[in-house]
């Protein structure tokens, strides 16, 4: 599952969302570069050239990567950073080893996995530019249905981290998983609240998972920051980069801080 490692230093496990791979969480390497994180991005099995694993469903999934993960960073303090589908699995592994995560992230996180009950907002776009569209050509769909801004530059960072992953993933493991989508870990419904720093970010303009459910679920945390950007969809850290940036820098700085004694704190 491990795609690429960047940097020395604390682990940061990095896990994207369903039906993408690892490269649309690239543009976060910008982010947090030099904050002295070892960034691992991990492919999820239905990423282009990731072997398929076999697994049934999105609980077998969230085990096979605790598993992983556990083997490879071994006691190791550790963060963890999930997008979309991703940050449930990412909610999986900080629960099941509260001891040693020093912090959890979600970017448009999906937290509730029956999509017939989230709470949605209507899909709006807050900037819209038809030059921007014309020039996306075959890209134009995929980028119309997900893009709340339409410059060229999201449409370039689409193209670059984004759309690959989509046209690159295996339909089998997707259509397998699909099928059991509602069969996942609900580790704020089974685990203590999670005492460590987190952050939360959402899209206000996100048609795929919204906020509402999310935002529903801060008492867990006690110590995390919720924030809904406005101007920003299911890919937010894209069409917002200049808001997210210092966000995730902060929570890593917190994360960081949480994992000195008392006394250096």
């Amino acid at each position: 599952m491990i795609a690429r490692v960047h940097g020395t230093g604390t682990p940061l496990i990095m896990i994207h969302g369903f039906g993408v791979d690892h490269r649309i969480l690239l543009p976060l390497e910008e982010m947090v570069g030099n904050l002295g994180w070892q960034r691992i991005y991990l492919d999820l099995p239905w990423a282009e050239g990731a072997e398929d694993s076999g697994v049934g469903s999105p609980r077998e999934l969230a085990a096979s990567v605790l598993t992983e993960v556990s083997d490879l960073i071994g006691q190791q303090p550790f963060a963890v950073l999930g997008n979309s589908f991703g940050a449930l699995i990412a909610r999986h592994l900080a629960h099941a080893l509260p001891e040693r995560c020093l912090g959890l992230a979600t970017l448009a996180g999906a937290f509730r996995m029956n999509h017939a009950e989230r709470t949605l907002p209507a899909h709006r776009v807050v900037t819209h530019d038809a030059d921007v569209l014309e020039r996306a050509g075959d890209a134009r769909g995929e980028f119309e249905s997900m893009a709340v801004i339409h410059t060229f530059e999201t449409l370039d960072a689409f193209e670059r981290f984004v759309l690959p992953g989509v046209r690159g993933a295996n339909a089998v493991v997707l259509d397998r998983l699909t099928e059991t989508y509602t069969d996942a870990p609900d580790p704020e419904l089974s685990q203590p609240s999670f005492a460590a720093p987190s952050l939360h970010l959402f899209g206000r303009q996100d048609q795929i998972v919204g906020f509402e459910d999310g935002l529903a679920l801060r008492g867990h945390y006690p110590r995390g920051s919720f924030v809904v950007l406005d101007g920003a969809g299911h890919n937010l850290h894209i069409e917002r980069p200049a808001v997210v940036g210092p966000l995730v820098r902060d929570w890593l700085d917190r994360a960081a801080a949480h994992g000195l004694p008392e006394s250096e704190a």
